[in-house]
């Protein structure tokens, strides 16, 4: 008990327990709110929880090829075409590379899509596991 109590040792001890919280911090949250998923979790929440895919890149590039049965939500209108996307079903928002879904997913979930997602690594990483790609008419 005196080891703990000596000053010295209080603030190794105190800088332990501080560091050991910040390393289980990530793993602790995980589980609780994911931001964005991996190609075969986002399979998953589309078969299993009926989860809806949102490309959110222009028209241009969704007529060009997307994923089948994806929705086509561009960043410019996602505002205000928002409500038209079901609050109590996953959504898994897309872009080329997963950096603007990530933003938009976030935005959704300010605005109650609890279960919005993003793709990690976007279509390209969709395309790179070797799954379908659909062109739009």
């Amino acid at each position: 008990m005196d080891f703990l109590l000596s000053q010295n040792n209080l603030y190794i001890v105190i800088i332990a327990l501080v560091s050991g919280g910040m390393l289980l911090w990530p793993a602790l949250n995980k589980g609780h709110s994911a931001t964005q998923v991996d190609v075969q979790q986002a399979v998953q929440l589309a078969n299993q929880k009926h989860g809806i895919f949102v490309d959110v890149r222009t028209a241009e590039h969704f007529k060009a090829g997307t994923i089948p049965q994806a929705r086509n939500l561009p960043v410019a209108d996602i505002d205000s075409k928002a409500s038209t996307l079901p609050k109590d079903k996953p959504i898994i928002v897309f872009c080329d590379q997963g950096r603007e879904s990530a933003r938009i997913a976030g935005a959704l979930r300010k605005q109650g899509f609890t279960q919005a997602v993003s793709l990690q690594g976007g279509l390209r990483t969709w395309a790179d596991a070797g799954l379908p790609l659909g062109k739009k008419a």
